[in-house]
């Protein structure tokens, strides 16, 4: 099984390149601890996709070290990737979205693969539902998963965030994932406005953090969406900022029969750096766990 880690982003309300900014005495990043819990749950290969212009900082800091425990790939993710120099306004330099990252890794995706961000740390149990789930799954069919997360358990202090509320069927399946882009923090949950009303969500809702298990299959629906997005977006209101977002690419295949999504609830607790008000919390957050003796102090020893 092979974990396929989206490393590409920006980070532009973080302020750089906080998918290597050090977060324990040992220099390790958040990335080291989903590939940790990852080789624990099963895993056996590493794809991470980048700017090629970070790609010897990257290898220098997290590839070289892992290398010699896991099998390690690039993929690279730029503008121009698969996208006709035609189709590329002038002026455009932020990244295509997670759906084309994911489709960056198409030629060396060839066996089930779970997909996660490098800015998050997502907790075991997490992969090891994941690992489970694609075990017992045939690589040749469009039977794929998404690990789902309480509310409560992903939200920051220092900002409103972006969830994707998940609605499933009587079986589990995912049904729908609805977009929540200014959740802000509150007792018992989180509220958002919508047309001026204030609606609040509790903390037991399920929300998606971007963790997806796929077999191969998804890249034939995945290129069509994107093939789809490139062709309209000339037509887009902003076409220099516009992104095809993976939930909103698998949430079309699954309406329209192609696929369908098992949503595996985990109690695990999200955390990350939305923001870089959010760094100490996490660095505490890590250090308890490291002191609670659920990793290693020094997890690459």
């Amino acid at each position: 099984m092979t974990l396929f880690i989206l490393a590409a982003g920006m980070g532009s309300r973080y302020g750089g390149l906080k998918q290597i900014d050090r977060f324990t005495e040992h220099g390790e990043f958040i990335i080291d601890f989903s590939i940790y819990d990852a080789i624990q749950a099963g895993f056996d290969r590493i794809v991470f996709v980048i700017k090629e212009e970070n790609y010897d900082i990257f290898r220098e800091t997290v590839g070289k070290r892992i290398e010699e425990r896991i099998k390690v790939d690039y993929v690279f993710q730029g503008i121009d990737t698969m996208v006709p120099a035609d189709k590329i306004p002038e002026g455009r330099t932020k990244p295509w979205g997670t759906a084309h990252a994911l489709l960056c890794g198409k030629e060396v995706m060839n066996d089930s693969f779970a997909v996660i961000n490098a800015d998050d740390f997502y907790g075991r149990d997490a992969f090891m539902k994941a690992a489970e789930f694609l075990k017992n799954t045939d690589e040749n069919g469009a039977h794929f998963c998404m690990v789902g997360y309480m509310l409560g358990n992903t939200l920051t202090e220092n900002g409103s965030v972006a969830r994707g509320e998940c609605h499933a069927d009587e079986n589990g399946y995912l049904t729908s994932i609805e977009e929540r882009t200014k959740l802000n923090k509150e007792e018992g949950g989180a509220w958002y406005e919508d047309n001026g009303e204030t609606v609040h969500i509790p903390n037991d809702t399920v929300v998606s953090m971007n963790f997806w298990g796929f077999t191969p299959r998804i890249f034939d629906g995945l290129q069509a969406e994107f093939d789809a997005f490139i062709a309209k977006n000339d037509q887009a209101a902003d076409p220099l900022k516009t992104e095809c977002y993976l939930p909103t690419s698998v949430g079309k295949m699954m309406h329209a029969g192609d696929c369908d999504v098992k949503v595996l609830t985990t109690t695990a607790k999200w955390f990350g750096v939305t923001y870089a008000a959010d760094k100490p919390d996490t660095i505490q957050k890590l250090n308890d766990l490291v002191k609670a003796g659920e990793y290693p102090d020094g997890l690459w020893k």
